[in-house]
């Protein structure tokens, strides 16, 4: 990977809030290490706490090396659009759901602060990737991926992270007409994360005179 050369007001807050978050990932599981009901593969089952992990790991390469070839821009972008999910989702739908996450200062970080955080990193150092349909269908293989997982997953053990994932009271047809909807919304933010990182490039090109 090409690295670049990121100022410091840059890459000293990615890894502070990749030390921030990492520190509100190991948290519950350190606190619940003696707890019988706990569940890591129930913890880590959670797309909140899966996409945290992508963010934290994005922005301490991006304190360290700060690449700056195609691929790796593709990967913060989908980490954007990941958090951004995870943000707007929470907001939308789980704000008074309980989650897991009831230490109010770790809810905050991983449903508010890091969404915040890597959504501006991702305006404030843009990257140009033209809008395609390659890019925004490679974005959405995870979260399409994380939702066959769940299902599949909640079958067996049944327990589900969600309760827009659970089957179990709303019905199957509730629940595919919920993810198409769903599935619809993840692509136009797809669609927004990258014109937000190109909106931002164009507006930092200096103006051409005829």
């Amino acid at each position: 990977m090409t690295a670049g050369a990121a100022p410091l007001w840059i890459r000293i807050p990615r890894f502070a809030f990749a030390a921030l978050g990492i520190f509100a990932l190991v948290w519950i599981p350190i606190r619940n290490v003696d707890d019988a009901g706990f569940s890591v593969a129930n913890y880590f089952s959670y797309f909140t706490i899966q996409s945290n992990v992508l963010a934290v790991i994005v922005l301490l390469v991006g304190a360290v090396r700060d690449p700056r070839d195609r691929r790796w821009q593709a990967i913060r972008g989908a980490t954007a659009l990941y958090l951004l999910i995870t943000g707007v989702v929470y907001a939308v739908l789980l704000a008074k759901v309980d989650v897991m996450l009831t230490d109010k200062w770790i809810n905050d970080v991983l449903h508010r602060i890091l969404p915040i955080v890597v959504v501006l990193d991702w305006i404030l150092v843009p990257a140009t990737l033209s809008i395609t349909r390659t890019l925004v269908g490679a974005w959405l293989i995870y979260p399409a991926g994380y939702g066959a997982y769940t299902l599949i997953r909640g079958a067996i053990v049944d327990w589900y992270p969600y309760p827009f994932l659970d089957p179990r009271e709303q019905g199957y047809i509730s629940l595919i007409i919920g993810l198409v909807i769903l599935s619809g919304v993840f692509a136009l933010l797809a669609v927004a994360v990258v014109s937000l990182g190109a909106l931002t490039v164009r507006r930092r090109e200096p103006a051409t005179t005829d």
